[in-house]
């Protein structure tokens, strides 16, 4: 999705947000289905005001792959790291370490690495995300400024979290996940031994059904 994914979840921050696209959504299929974590992370960074201290940064689902390289750059104005049901590979890995077996291998078998994009039936989405969508939140989150055509390349490109150990992390495990189901989210967790997990009672996008709670857990 767009940064628009975050537009419920902006207005109960206590302090201003930003939710940046990444690079080339939108654009030429042959640049994004290109695209490099590293070419994400130098997209996110250049949105960042100069001069904020206290940044949190916050990255949902795939959005984990970028969390580290970001954190690392604004060190030492980052004092939080917030993840939600977010991939965190293996030291050294890739978001392929962070998928089902079943979706890796559709993944890698792919001739593409595009999605599809929108859905021609929204209704494919209802229940998608592990918990039923009632008629508004489906429209937010088939709206064609939120989902939109992405890149698959990103899952190929190795993550690291080495050097960030001394900053704090909550990782916010979704107990009614379908796409990243809590058991894998417990192994991406520990991962990372210094996180504190806090669990939300919602499927993959709390941020858009349950946005109130959601703002509540972020420090």
């Amino acid at each position: 999705m767009t940064g628009r994914f975050w537009d419920r979840l902006l207005p109960h921050l206590p302090e201003p947000g930003v939710a940046p696209d990444l690079p080339y959504r939108n654009g030429p299929p042959d640049l994004l289905q290109h695209l490099t974590v590293d070419e994400g992370v130098e997209s996110f960074l250049a949105h960042v005001p100069e001069g904020d201290d206290g940044v949190v940064v916050v990255a949902h689902s795939s959005g984990g792959l970028f969390a580290p390289g970001v954190a690392r750059a604004l060190r030492p104005r980052v004092r939080h790291i917030v993840l939600n049901a977010a991939s965190v590979p293996p030291e050294g890995g890739t978001g392929l370490d962070c998928m089902r077996e079943s979706h890796r291998a559709r993944v890698e078998a792919a001739p593409t690495r595009l999605t599809p994009g929108p859905p021609s039936d929204p209704e494919v989405m209802r229940e998608a995300y592990g918990e039923r969508l009632d008629d508004e939140s489906l429209a937010f989150v088939t709206d064609p400024s939120r989902v939109c055509q992405d890149s698959m390349n990103v899952y190929f490109q190795p993550v690291t979290w080495a050097g960030l150990e001394s900053v704090p992390v909550t990782y916010i495990k979704n107990l009614r996940d379908r796409p990243v189901p809590p058991e894998l989210q417990d192994t991406m967790a520990a991962r990372l031994p210094w996180a504190t997990v806090v669990e939300i009672d919602a499927g993959h996008i709390p941020a858009v059904t349950a946005p109130e709670r959601f703002a509540s857990l972020l420090p």
